[in-house]
């Protein structure tokens, strides 16, 4: 039974990340009430996508100049600015969350509420000790960074994702406990600007989800790069002061590494727990996302989900994906959209850079399907001897059959560019023969990669 007490809206929306953009005109006359309990905006926009890249292109740019000898200009980096490199970022960023957050309290058919929301029974949800309820409620509540449990690890001043991007100096060293996506950027941005770096991963290779040739290039380039402890394990850590130490085990041998900076990026969890969605009987699966049906319904009639809390793919464009079709979907009931995912790409931004769609060579080779692969090298086009680039490819596979490309994984400069007309082409349906031979590569354009890739199918 609903309290007399609740508060009655049409939509609640738990979330201020992706779930802000559901509110399309079609909900102009629609009761909203908008649940967050951080700042506007999520993870992408304050400690994700937008401020990693606006260093990562500044640590690029930092890896130009480092690297311009080869190219016969002797330039050096005189001094590294942070702190105007760091406000340059959230100097641009901060302002717009409390800006958007303005905009919806102004709305008269919107009310924001700021706290944690907590399911009291399947339609009604507790913020702040009120009680409101929805015929249709929105759980878009995002994901966090996995802290893992590390002896002494609870009695150090560690960073994650949401923290190290506003230190107020380079660090001297900074140990990185993780080998995926998170850790190699940051390992990219601060390497870049002065800072010694320690990788520890429990695997063997760094971005091990990534297709099996990418994943041993990019891991032996940072092994150049950075301090490497593969397939180790952290025994504990240690504060004295400003130095954090870390004992590693790996391979039977021991270390202990002393820096003055730490990040944990293992990877993130769901926010689903925070939800209490027992209470309204939500399902969830045993990573603890919860689970939804092509339309992004629950299993709950009138509760949807989607972003981070549902999508282990955890991608800012497929939360954006399927906001739009929950958006339309509550509208519309009569007839439902599904959010049209596939083929899923992503990209890394480090140094190297890596894009991927579709399959991996080892996830054919397990499924037992047929396949062919091609493999282009940068060096071996036009571009790429300008580039005097000798370590990258675009590696490319199909079905021998259909000739469908079935994945693609480039690792090298502009890959998260090059690989588009990819995913394009995966889209659509084209055979590998159609994509290379029926339209006209600009030469010696960066583009030719991709073609003689193809080409070689």
């Amino acid at each position: 039974m609903v309290s007399h007490a609740a508060t009655g809206f049409d939509v609640i929306i738990i979330g201020a990340g992706s779930g802000n953009s559901l509110l399309t005109p079609d909900y102009d006359n629609v009761r909203v009430a908008i649940v967050e309990k951080d700042i506007f905006g999520g993870t992408c926009l304050n400690r994700g996508c937008i401020p990693t890249k606006i260093l990562v292109y500044t640590a690029d740019v930092a890896m130009h100049i480092a690297n311009a000898a080869k190219f016969g200009i002797d330039a050096t980096i005189d001094k590294v600015r942070w702190t105007d490199i760091r406000n340059r970022v959230f100097d641009r960023i901060d302002p717009i969350p409390p800006s958007g957050k303005a905009y919806r309290e102004s709305l008269e058919n919107v009310r924001v509420f700021t706290g944690e929301a907590r399911f009291v029974s399947p339609h009604v949800m507790e913020v702040n000790g009120e009680h409101i309820t929805a015929e249709h409620i929105v759980l878009a509540a995002g994901a966090r960074p996995m802290v893992p449990h590390v002896d002494g690890l609870d009695s150090v001043d560690f960073h994650t994702s949401d923290t190290i991007m506003r230190v107020d100096e380079v660090p001297e060293h900074l140990i990185i406990f993780g080998g995926g996506y998170i850790a190699t950027e940051m390992a990219h941005v601060f390497g870049s600007l002065g800072s010694r770096i320690s990788i520890i991963t429990r695997g063997p290779r760094l971005l091990s989800r990534e297709d099996e040739a990418v994943s041993e290039r990019f891991t032996e380039l940072y092994c150049k790069r950075f301090g490497m402890y593969l397939s180790s394990h952290v025994e504990w850590v240690r504060q004295h002061g400003r130095d954090i130490t870390v004992k590693v085990r790996s391979d039977h041998h021991m270390h202990e590494l002393t820096g003055d900076a730490l990040l944990v990026a293992i990877g993130r969890v769901p926010n689903g727990d925070t939800l209490n969605l027992g209470a309204a009987g939500v399902e969830v699966d045993a990573h603890g996302f919860i689970v939804t049906d092509e339309y992004l319904r629950t299993n709950v009639a009138g509760i949807w989900a989607l972003g981070d809390v549902t999508n282990p793919n955890q991608l800012k464009h497929v939360a954006n994906a399927e906001c739009r079709a929950v958006a339309h979907n509550i509208i519309h009931p009569d007839h439902l959209r599904t959010a049209d995912l596939w083929p899923i790409p992503h990209a890394v931004f480090a140094d190297p850079q890596v894009a991927s769609v579709g399959e991996t060579e080892q996830s054919l080779r397990a499924a037992g399907k047929p396949y062919i692969t091609a493999v282009q090298r940068y060096a071996d086009v036009a571009y790429g001897w300008a580039m005097e680039d000798t370590e990258h490819f675009c590696k490319v596979i199909a079905d021998p059959d259909t000739r469908q490309l079935l994945g693609a994984h480039i690792i090298g400069p502009q890959s998260s560019v090059l690989i588009q007309q990819l995913i394009q082409g995966m889209k659509f349906g084209q055979t590998v023969d159609q994509m290379a031979r029926e339209q006209i590569y600009i030469h010696p354009s960066l583009s030719e990669l991709v073609e003689n890739a193809l080409l070689q199918l």
